[in-house]
């Protein structure tokens, strides 16, 4: 489950707070060890960068197609 949460600084140390719906969810109790994946939310401008101009639905599919070809 794949949830967003901020990170927060506590004294010299960083921490995160769950949300209560997941915690309710994942039943996690106090002191419980848990796992957790760390990642951020990906940067697509560069992947994506050749197409900023506005493009109809149609010009979308041509090129996409075009590496198909």
């Amino acid at each position: 489950m794949a949830t967003e949460v901020f990170v927060r600084k506590w004294g010299s140390s960083l921490g995160i707070v769950l949300p209560r719906e997941l915690v309710e969810k994942k039943n996690i109790k106090v002191r419980q060890k848990i796992f957790i994946d760390v990642g951020s939310k990906a940067d697509l401008t560069n992947i994506f960068g050749r197409f900023k101009r506005r493009l109809s639905g149609q010009q979308f599919k041509d090129v996409v197609r075009e590496g198909w070809r």
